[in-house]
This record gives C-alpha cells, sequence and structure tokens, in this order.
C-alpha cells in the first residue's frame, strides 16, 4: 500500500499557524503571539495529536521546524517517560531545504529539489509521512498537489497577522472532508480533509431549488 503524506497544522480561526508552540518559536515578522495555542490545549485535542505522532513512521520538515525540533527533542530521554520524544527521535527525519545544511538530529536526511519525485519515493518507502508546522513547506505541498491528509486544528482565536498556509493571493483549493469533524471541550475542531476537485461556483437560488 502506498504510503500517505499527512500535513498536521495547528490554526486559528483566521487561519493563523504560526508560532503555536511557544514565544521564542518563530518571531520571524514581529509576531507576538507565540504560544498562543498552549492556554487552548484539553484532553480531547491533545489525544488527537499523541495518536497522530505515535501512528507515524517518517517526519517531513521544512528546514525552520527542523531546526527547532533538533534543537529541543533530543534532550528528551528515547524512552517510554516521554513517547513524543521517543517517536521523533528514532523515525527517518526528511528535511526540505534549498541548501545543503548540517543535519545533526540522528536519522535526518535532506530532501533533494525535485519534490515531486521525492514525495513519491518516500510514499513508497513509508506508511505515515507526517509534515508537522512547516507552514512555508506545507504551504508547497499543497500547492503542488502533494498530500494526502490535512489535519486542521482550528483554536478558538483570532490574531490577525501571521503565517498562513492559505495566503490571500494563493491560488484556488477544493477539499473533501474526510471525517466528520470532532469537537474539545475548549472549543477546538478537528477538520479533516483531503484533496478535492476544481472550484465550482454555482447560483445560489438554483443550488437551492435542486435539494
Amino acid at each position: 500500500m502506498t504510503g500517505q503524506i499527512i500535513i498536521d497544522l495547528f490554526t486559528t480561526l483566521d487561519g493563523v499557524q504560526q508560532a503555536p508552540g511557544g514565544p521564542e518559536e518563530d518571531p520571524e515578522g514581529g509576531f507576538r503571539f507565540g504560544g498562543w495555542q498552549a492556554p487552548l490545549i484539553d484532553e480531547v485535542d491533545g489525544d488527537q495529536v499523541n495518536a497522530g505522532i505515535q501512528s507515524m513512521d517518517a517526519l517531513l520538515l521544512g528546514r525552520k521546524t527542523y531546526d527547532i525540533f533538533a534543537a529541543y527533542w533530543p534532550r528528551y530521554a528515547d524512552g517510554p517517560s516521554d513517547s513524543i520524544a521517543s517517536v521523533f527521535n528514532s523515525i527517518p527525519k526528511y528535511v526540505a531545504s534549498r541548501g545543503n545544511p548540517e543535519l545533526p538530529w540522528a536519522t535526518s536526511h535532506l530532501v533533494g529539489p525535485d519534490l515531486a519525485t521525492q514525495v513519491a519515493a518516500l510514499r513508497e518507502r513509508h506508511s505515515s509521512i507526517h509534515v508537522v508546522g512547516s507552514v512555508d513547506f506545507a504551504r508547497t505541498l499543497v500547492r503542488e498537489g502533494l498530500f494526502d491528509v490535512l489535519n486542521l486544528w482550528v483554536y478558538p482565536v483570532v490574531l490577525g497577522a501571521g503565517k498562513r498556509l492559505f495566503p490571500h493571493d494563493g491560488p484556488p483549493l477544493g477539499l473533501t472532508l474526510l471525517e466528520p469533524p470532532v469537537a474539545s471541550p475548549k472549543g477546538t475542531v478537528l477538520l479533516k480533509y483531503g484533496p478535492g476537485g476544481p472550484v465550482e461556483t454555482a447560483d445560489m437560488d438554483e443550488a437551492l431549488r435542486e435539494r
């Protein structure tokens, strides 16, 4: 069975995905709200995220997210006391970069410039390849149609400015809902999408008459 490219993103209601994890995660552009996700985490979305981590057998990351993860996760023991660190530290990490950076984190590999070919090879090699964070890189994958699942955890907060998967000048994109949405007690909703067809338009009066 061909593996899947699964994009995991935490997003605000207005579509900002920048620096959910902490104040110093990504202050690029003067972003002031690093760590916006932490006060809104609860058991439901925590369990959803952890289930995805335990199912993955490879990470596919943009360079900036790789650097953040490589500086953080190796400090934790590779054991049952920290299940997330155990997975991240042990599975292969594939890094998309235009340069030739050093990749000090164990089991790290550089992805070549032919992204479509590289993604096809990863699908043959692994069953569940997750793209975590990496907003700029995820935008490229979505634009090129190189993904199978888009997991959006939508949190009840609006920030205004920040990096977005879907920029205002981005291409049109149709998506298909893969599962019914799941809401958490604090108001977070998991939306699980797959690629859809082209964006269609119609007259609302006609659409209502056809129902």
